[in-house]
């Protein structure tokens, strides 16, 4: 596989462990710490999918999301959460925002490269 993925997770052990273990599977990564410059490093490096912890310091999955798909540029970007919340409303409200897919921690690194794969060949339509 291959495609540049943006990782926005607070936690620096899981953040470290999904990019090393994607750039093992060819993807080029970048990451950050905080939702704080995401949506200007989505605007400039325009990744072929996105993965977003829920609860990141300075603005939630959610609000980043909104202005996500609210910004031309990076609408149709693919976008999967991954987070510990195991709440079906949180899940709800994801999917409701955009979200392509919602993961719960601890995620299987095979089913979160199924993920990848499924959302790479998925032609996105801006809503």
């Amino acid at each position: 596989m291959s495609g540049t993925i943006l990782i926005i997770e607070d936690d620096e052990i899981i953040r470290s462990i999904i990019f090393n273990l994607l750039e093992l599977e060819n993807f080029n990564v970048i990451s950050a710490v905080d939702g704080l410059n995401c949506l200007l490093i989505a605007q400039k490096f325009q990744p072929d999918l996105i993965i977003f912890d829920i609860d990141i310091p300075q603005l939630d999955g959610y609000s980043f999301l909104r202005n996500l798909r609210n910004d031309l540029s990076t609408a149709n970007i693919p976008f999967v959460f991954i987070t510990s919340n195991l709440d079906e409303d949180s899940r709800s409200q994801a999917l409701q925002l955009g979200a392509n897919d919602y993961l719960t921690k601890p995620v299987k690194f095979g089913t979160l490269l199924n993920v990848i794969s499924n959302q790479l060949k998925t032609p996105q339509v801006a809503c």
